[in-house]
């Protein structure tokens, strides 16, 4: 099986309940939402080459020709994980959830627990693969940066996702309204009260602005009237210039 890939890299978590961790990152293309905060070219076709960072640590990325075969990327896989030990391979995207038989397929090639990053509106893709997911980062967008609510399909997701270690991460804007931050919190609070709720400020993109002190410390208040755990983590690993 091959599929087009953006980039394979070693680098440390720079989001979300496992910052700081060192983690393989492999980013597919394609994606089913339109977020006006996304930074990430992920447009399907569009990348004749993989970016393969062939050692770990040292940046420097090697084009391969895409697609990829599974058994390249887990060699890659395999070469990164004997230069430094990794707590896991993220797949991320773009939509990661696209790509199902390849998810499967490479988690039988690997040694590393597969951590999945995604949009949290594909349970059905999801419920294909959770059998090979140890953990998820599931991102609940609002309203305002989508064209239409996704509110139901992130109820179903999560349904899905809390089989297994999920946390669920919200941008928060200066533009982001109380109630939308309210709602939220609830739904996770309706259907997996333990799980962590991320409040992540936005990194200014595509018009959003960063909200206040202020505005971080009254919407984390919001939340915590619903569920027991709620942080606010920032996109560290644009603070330290990495990958």
């Amino acid at each position: 099986m091959r599929e087009n890939i953006i980039e394979i890299f070693s680098s440390i978590q720079g989001e979300g309940k496992y910052v700081g961790c060192r983690q393989i990152f492999v980013r597919l293309e394609g994606c089913n939402l339109d977020c006006t905060y996304c930074d990430t070219e992920n447009e399907i076709g569009r990348h004749p080459v993989c970016m393969v960072e062939e050692r770990a640590g040292t940046h420097e990325l090697v084009p391969y020709e895409n697609p990829l075969s599974v058994e390249q990327v887990a060699e890659i896989v395999a070469r990164l994980v004997g230069d430094v030990p990794h707590h896991s391979l993220s797949i991320t995207g773009g939509e990661p959830l696209l790509h199902v038989p390849f998810i499967k397929e490479l988690a039988t090639h690997i040694d590393l627990p597969v951590f999945l990053e995604t949009n949290g509106t594909l349970d059905r893709a999801l419920a294909e693969c959770i059998d090979c997911i140890s953990h998820i980062s599931m991102d609940l967008k609002l309203p305002d940066v989508l064209s239409a609510p996704v509110w139901d399909a992130h109820a179903r997701f999560l349904e899905v996702a809390r089989a297994v270690d999920v946390y669920v991460k919200v941008v928060v804007a200066a533009e982001t309204r109380a109630e939308d931050v309210e709602r939220a919190a609830h739904l996770v609070a309706e259907i997996a009260p333990a799980t962590l709720l991320i409040l992540q400020p936005v990194t200014p993109y595509g018009g959003c602005t960063v909200p206040s002190p202020a505005r971080l410390l009254e919407l984390q208040r919001i939340a915590l009237h619903h569920l027991t755990d709620v942080r606010v983590i920032p996109q560290t690993h644009r603070m330290m210039d990495l990958l």
